[in-house]
């Protein structure tokens, strides 16, 4: 019953007999509870330790009132048991913040954010230089600046002359630049295999399916990028890249025009127009100027014979262009 206060069997029993007689000797006790002399005055020590016994006015042991006595050790060992709640509860905490700094740490080792062109432009370099097999890309029209090109060209030139496999997807739009005509011409030449799409989400980079650069802000790419090592994430964005590859054309095909005379762009037009994007959203997500645009819809509407924009994106639904 009193053991978790410290207390045996053996010792519980001799303090029950003196608390009905604290007269009785050591060998009176040893006789009531079957044990020897010996084991009970161990016992008494035990007690005596516990402060359970005290001397009375004639020098004699005597046991000390429950009371008193026992709830003074169950106080004790309450307060031992709160002490040790209050360390658990700490340890416990010390365990979470050690759990997170490593979780913290496992995200910092995943991801990097790099701030400004010229620490993209310098990672970008890095990962160049260490790619082994394969680099895959998409480049939306308003990426291409002439001084990205200019950064990029020997590095292309140097992960091709390795051997590396080098898939780009550039932006339908990329005819109306005779610069990037050039550049994408130079880029087949040395074994890079291009293709176009009509519509490119953002500027990704993959190398060798661990590591992707993707933009902190897809319509400003001179802010700076983030760097995923995630392979969840960088699956992800090679998935992305695959499924544009599947639909885009090869570089240097005319875009195909299907039956009703309609290339992918006035598809993908009519598309935005039918969702209700303005001619701003559509010229920069086509990568082409806002006076295209405009001429694009004007083209489509007559065809359409609609009065509207949003108009036109409808009645292209109803006749199953898009």
């Amino acid at each position: 019953m009193l053991a978790w206060l410290g207390i045996g069997n053996l010792t519980e029993s001799v303090y029950r007999a003196m608390l009905a007689d604290h007269t009785a000797s050591v060998q009176q006790l040893a006789q009531r509870l079957g044990a020897t002399e010996k084991q009970i005055r161990h016992a008494l020590d035990q007690l005596a330790d516990l402060s359970l016994l005290t001397n009375d006015e004639s020098g004699s042991l005597k046991a000390v009132g429950p009371s008193v006595g026992l709830t003074a050790l169950l106080a004790q060992a309450e307060q031992e048991v709160l002490e040790r709640q209050q360390q658990i509860s700490a340890t416990r905490e010390a365990i979470a913040a050690i759990a997170l700094e490593q979780e913290r740490q496992a995200q910092r080792e995943l991801s990097t954010r790099l701030e400004g062109i010229d620490a993209v432009r310098a990672r970008i370099e890095q990962l160049s230089r260490n790619v082994h097999s394969e680099c895959v890309s998409l480049n939306p029209r308003s990426t291409q600046t002439p001084d990205a090109k200019s950064a990029s060209t020997p590095l292309n030139q140097a992960m091709l002359a390795r051997g590396v496999a080098m898939r780009a997807i550039y932006q339908e739009s990329y005819r109306n630049d005779p610069a990037l005509v050039t550049h994408a011409r130079w880029l087949t030449g040395l074994g890079a295999t291009l293709r176009t799409a009509s519509t490119i989400p953002m500027l990704a980079i993959v190398y060798d399916r661990e590591v992707a650069l993707l933009p902190l802000d897809p319509h400003n790419s001179r802010l700076g990028a983030v760097e995923v090592r995630s392979p969840g994430m960088v699956a992800a964005v090679y998935a992305l890249f695959e499924q544009i590859w599947a639909g885009a054309m090869p570089f240097g095909e005319p875009a195909p025009v299907d039956a009703d005379g309609l290339n992918p762009q006035d598809k993908q037009l009519l598309s935005m127009l039918a969702e209700g994007h303005t001619d701003e959203m559509a010229a920069r997500k086509l990568g082409v100027s806002l006076r295209t645009v405009r001429r694009m819809a004007a083209d489509l509407m007559e065809r359409l014979d609609a009065r509207s924009r949003f108009q036109a994106g409808l009645a292209a639904g109803r006749r199953g262009w898009v």
